[in-house]
């Protein structure tokens, strides 16, 4: 089976810089993956696409050795599972508040006896190997959302589940959960506290820690403090972000009164 690069830059103590998809276009993550991203994540909850899209875009990753994750839209083993059989590496769950969600997200993802993972893996092994499904428990990596007050308080519990590879903070619901505000890049207490107790939790169970990110500074900054997956924005918001900037520049420094692209993805 192909090697999952992101456990072994993990290994070594490095950190994975992830690209986020939403566009929901095969060339748009071809391009993307060619840039460079250790991993790129299609986000199937917030995005504008389906699984007819993210097909294509898998394809479109191949080309490259970047890493493929998702985000699924829920914890739903079918949507996991699918996701997984295509020919993801890794699944991003969102609003894991348990340990039982968490166990639940976890058994979607694994082959017996360590989960319930029903064996069918169609494309993951025209991209994986044809011994995926005997290697596929220690190579795909599952990564559960840390988004609200509820997992918060649940930190120990949801980290301490076997087979949970990872932890991914969601700020802006995290945000609004503690603080009634959606905000990303948190600088200030509570929510900059928030996020190193959640980075501290994974370090005790010895698991790896992952932050979305608004801006590539604060990856970089969430990096130096320990995070290991740090995200920066999304396809769509680097799009609008850079056309904003070579308009205002072609314009003399002129504003396009447009939004400055802050938004969460």
């Amino acid at each position: 089976m192909r090697a999952n690069r992101l456990r072994t830059i993990w290994q070594s103590g490095g950190a994975v810089v992830n690209g986020w998809l939403s566009i929901g276009n095969s060339f748009a993550a071809e391009v993307m993956a060619h840039a460079g991203w250790d991993s790129l994540t299609i986000d199937l909850q917030h995005g504008p696409l389906d699984y007819q899209s993210a097909l294509p875009m898998l394809q479109a990753i191949s080309t490259t050795e970047t890493v493929p994750f998702a985000r699924v839209p829920w914890n739903e083993p079918g949507a996991i599972m699918r996701m997984l059989d295509s020919g993801c590496y890794g699944i991003i769950c969102p609003m894991i508040n348990t340990r039982a969600q968490a166990e639940a997200f976890v058994g979607a993802c694994r082959y017996a006896p360590d989960g319930f993972r029903s064996f069918g893996p169609t494309r993951a092994v025209l991209y994986a190997g044809s011994d995926y499904g005997q290697h596929a428990n220690s190579e795909v990596v599952t990564m559960a959302m840390i988004e609200t007050a509820e997992a918060f308080a649940n930190l120990d519990e949801i980290l301490s589940t076997p087979g949970l590879d990872a932890l991914y903070v969601g700020p802006s619901d995290l945000a609004l959960s503690m603080v009634g505000k959606p905000q990303m890049d948190h600088t200030e207490a509570p929510m900059y506290a928030a996020v190193m107790t959640i980075r501290d939790a994974a370090r005790r169970h010895g698991i790896v820690a992952g932050i979305h990110c608004g801006s590539a500074t604060y990856a970089a900054r969430m990096i130096s403090e320990g995070f290991q997956f740090v995200t920066i924005a999304s396809d769509s918001r680097l799009l609008a972000v850079a056309s904003e900037q070579a308009i205002a520049t072609a314009r003399g420094g002129m504003s396009t009164n447009k939004p400055s692209g802050t938004g969460p993805y």
